[in-house]
Formats: C-alpha cells, structure tokens, sequence
C-alpha cells in the first residue's frame, strides 16, 4: 500500500505585477501536495514551476501527480520534472519529520533580515522602496534591471548607491536581459562603484546575458572586478552540474523549487562547496520552508544574504498561515 497522494492548485496575484527582463509577472501558479500514510501522519510539498526558467509548466507536473492515481510510492521522477522532483522529495522530508525546525538555523524574523536580501521594485521606484527595506532590517537589497531605458537605470544606480549606507551591499538582476555591450556597461558602473569605499558595494551583476552565452560572461568576469553570478543558466540541477563542469567558478544563483531533487543538490553542494547565494522562486510557505531547510544544509556560516525577501509582495495573507492552514484554506 503506497501514501495517499493529495492535490491542490493554487494561484495568487502579486500585490504589484512585478517587472523583470521576461516581462511582468502578474500570477503565481502551483501546486500543494499532501502525503498521509497509514498512521495519518502528513507531509507537505510545492511544486512552483517557472517555466521561463527551464522548469516544467503547472499543467506538467499536474498530469504527473494524477497519473499517480492518487498514491506515492516513491518511483522514479523524471528530470523533466525539477519542480515536480522538488515538491514530492521535499513532502517526503516532511512526512519524515526532515524538515520541521530544520529552516530556523536560517534567522528570518523582522529583527535578523541582515540574513535575507531585501527585494526592490524594477525602475525608479526602487529609490522610494530601498529606505524601507533598510529599516525593516535588510542590509543586502536586490534590484531587477534591463527593463528600462540602460541610461536612466544607471543614472537611478548612482542615486541608489548613494542614498545607502556604505556597509549595504546592493545586487543587479538582469534576468539575461542584456546585450554583450549593455553588460559592459553595467559593469563599467559597478567597477566605478565599487572602486569608492564610501559608497555601497554592487554585489554581483546577476545573469546579464542568456544562458546561452556562457563563455561570454565568463570572459566578462576575467575583465571586470564586479562579481557575475549565474541564475537562468544555472535553473536546474542539470545546469548547474555542466556549468560547473565547464569551468565556472563564479557564483551560482540557486532556487531549490526548481532545481530538482533536493537531495542530488545538497550531494552536488557537499561535493563541489560551490559559491551559492540561494533564492526564492516565489513559492508559498510550504516551498519556502523547504527551501530554506536546504539552504541551512549547504551554506556555511558566513554565506552571502539569502534571496528570500519576497514576503509581502503578494495580495493575500498565505505569508501568515501554516502549512496545513494553507491546505485547508485551498
């Protein structure tokens, strides 16, 4: 007899369509998952696909969790499936008890956001956001760029680094947005940045070209003294594992919602101790605390501000609920 195997979709509207370089993003979509076994003991998942990010779609990883008839017994998950092997790995963690408590080794309250880099609106209005961000404690804040004219998005990174404090530390997303010649030129400004102590430091430039062009942000990186960090490139376990094998060094972007199976990430991460800056991808509390779980497994104790500053930016008020509140709310 396997474990009950129980489904429910979701969807939630973002409090404001948020803005990247695949354009804006109005509705996050997903899936909850429940395991019950024999006992009534239950565990939680998400599977959170991202399409645009190499990920399955929801209408994928649905049709694999019914064709299951309505059990699990732990079968083989396809790796076409990174959000779906995410979602049911992570429920089986949880029916286990592997998760529960595991994710607070990672401060998240309102007094410790040091530990989480706060999440800025694309454009100009990051300039009215940032002072809010730092009061709620955040001392690493990330900005989505390439979806406004390149000029006025440097002259507003002047503006920003300048109204910070100069113990901030501010990182650029460009969501792979970037010619070879805006990338220089972003890099150009952070260079100038960061050569002056009394301004914030820029991070890293995130993903300025297509994952496709690898070799070419690589060579960017030999040139300029800003960091590149990979994240569309690096999506899936799959990615992350030929990045690697192809030299790169740098830092790696990573959403364990879709990433894959999180425990071949945390083999790959015990094996390699990659420089990792991990990320939300928008999922719910249940994905969240899976995520983190991970994160507090495989990050040392010094690691770089987590991506996870993403509570808050939805019109709902899941943030404030439990996993099982959640699944009795769907």
């Amino acid at each position: 007899m396997g474990v009950e195997l129980a489904i429910r979709l979701y969807q939630r509207r973002f409090a404001q369509p948020l803005h990247t370089a695949h354009g804006p993003w109005v509705w996050r979509e997903g899936l909850l998952l429940r395991l019950r076994d024999s006992l009534g003991r239950v565990g939680y998942g998400e599977v959170a696909p991202i399409p645009w990010f190499s990920s399955e779609s929801v209408a994928e990883a649905l049709a694999f969790c019914h064709a299951q008839g309505g059990e699990w017994r732990c079968g083989e998950i396809p790796n076409s499936l990174p959000a779906t092997q995410f979602g049911l790995e992570s429920a089986q963690a949880d029916l286990a008890g592997q998760i529960a408590g595991q994710e607070s080794a990672i401060p998240t309250d309102s007094l410790a956001n040091a530990a989480i880099c706060g999440l800025l609106p694309a454009g100009e209005t990051a300039l009215e956001i940032a002072p809010q961000r730092l009061a709620q404690g955040h001392r690493t804040l990330k900005w989505k760029i390439g979806v406004g004219s390149i000029a006025d998005e440097i002259r507003w990174l002047d503006q920003l680094v300048g109204n910070l404090p100069s113990d901030a530390r501010l990182r650029l997303d460009a969501n792979g947005g970037l010619s070879l010649a805006q990338a220089e030129q972003w890099l150009t400004a952070c260079d100038r940045i960061n050569a002056n102590p009394q301004l914030a430091t820029v991070e890293h430039l995130e993903q300025p070209l297509p994952p496709d062009q690898l070799a070419a942000m690589t060579a960017l990186g030999e040139r300029y003294h800003t960091a590149i960090a990979l994240d569309e490139s690096v999506a899936t376990l799959a990615q992350l594992e030929h990045c690697w094998q192809q030299g790169w060094r740098g830092v790696f972007v990573v959403k364990p919602a879709i990433a894959g199976s999180p425990q071949q990430l945390e083999a790959f991460c015990q094996q390699h101790q990659p420089h990792l800056v991990f990320s939300s991808a928008f999922e719910t509390i249940v994905g969240r605390q899976a995520a983190l779980a991970i994160a507090a497994r495989c990050s040392p104790s010094l690691a770089p501000a987590l991506g996870f500053g993403t509570q808050g930016w939805f019109a709902d008020d899941w943030d404030t609920l439990t996993p099982a509140e959640l699944w009795d709310r769907l």
